[in-house]
């Protein structure tokens, strides 16, 4: 199997080196074009066999998965090259969240799929959010995620919870990696802990923390339960925490919501725009 990856920026070339360190895929079933061709170079050099494409086109001659790994205005113009070259054999998937997969099916002749991956997949772990067109059957549906399963756990949902699933998903390392900095630069500020000690024990609890509510099998409540001794220390923090932080979630999945609805706008401009395909 061949696959295609138009863009090798931070989401594209972490996809391809996770596919081919998990053994997914060889190098030499992989092709890739970038704007910049340097950043497609480098991981070529890095991975010898994998085919870099001088225009975006050439990625897609004979691959079965083609990853659209661009920014969101981007894509009217990329789809506008690539369209008279898309067969219907072949699965052509979005990684970002505002392009809409009416978009593609309404431009492509092949069967469309939106995933939002993680930063988690660079581990092999993590969730990835798969959506699909209205003509992709099972049988490719499985194809995907049996590539996605090397690297994550591919979870199938509806392209309305887009957004809320990405917050979650996505965007989560980076919302808890900052709380966990906090935490940790409050340690080092209050009792002079190293930051490094702190970090490595910091980065071990939430290691187990993700094991005990995933393999585990707890809720958060009973973790919480768990730890927290009635009247002791941790029961003492968490009613702070309940006090000091009521709300800011909210107020979080408002703000990443006001501006996915910001990009969407975006595209549905850059589509009209370009008029794909000279309709």
């Amino acid at each position: 199997m061949k696959i295609g990856f138009i863009g090798a920026g931070s989401m594209g070339s972490l996809l391809i080196e996770s596919f081919i360190l998990s053994e997914a895929v060889e190098p030499t079933q992989i092709k890739v074009s970038n704007r910049s061709i340097g950043k497609a170079q480098a991981l070529a050099y890095k991975y010898p066999g994998i085919e870099v494409e001088s225009n975006n086109v050439h990625v897609v001659y004979e691959t079965e998965i083609v990853f659209l790994c661009i920014k969101p205005h981007e894509f009217a113009t990329v789809i506008s090259e690539i369209k008279p070259y898309v067969h219907e054999e072949q699965i052509i998937v979005s990684i970002t969240s505002p392009v809409l997969l009416s978009h593609l099916e309404a431009e492509l002749n092949c069967r469309v799929a939106k995933i939002i991956p993680s930063i988690t997949n660079k581990m092999w772990s993590g969730a990835t959010l798969c959506i699909y067109g209205n003509q992709i059957e099972e049988t490719y549906q499985t194809k995907l995620q049996k590539l996605l399963s090397y690297i994550s756990e591919p979870i199938k949902i509806e392209e309305s919870y887009t957004r809320i699933v990405s917050d979650i998903s996505s965007c989560g390392p980076a919302f808890f990696a900052f709380l966990l900095q906090q935490f940790i630069d409050s340690a080092v500020e209050e009792t002079g802990i190293s930051r490094e000690g702190a970090m490595k024990i910091a980065s071990n609890m939430l290691l187990g923390t993700g094991l005990l509510l995933t393999e585990g099998g707890m809720t958060t409540e009973e973790v919480q339960q768990r730890v927290a001794v009635p009247g002791g220390i941790t029961a003492k923090a968490l009613q702070l925490l309940s006090r000091e932080t009521s709300g800011i979630f909210n107020e979080l999945i408002r703000t990443t919501h006001a501006k996915y609805y910001e990009d969407l706008e975006v595209v549905n401009q850059t589509f009209d725009r370009e008029e794909v395909g000279g309709q």
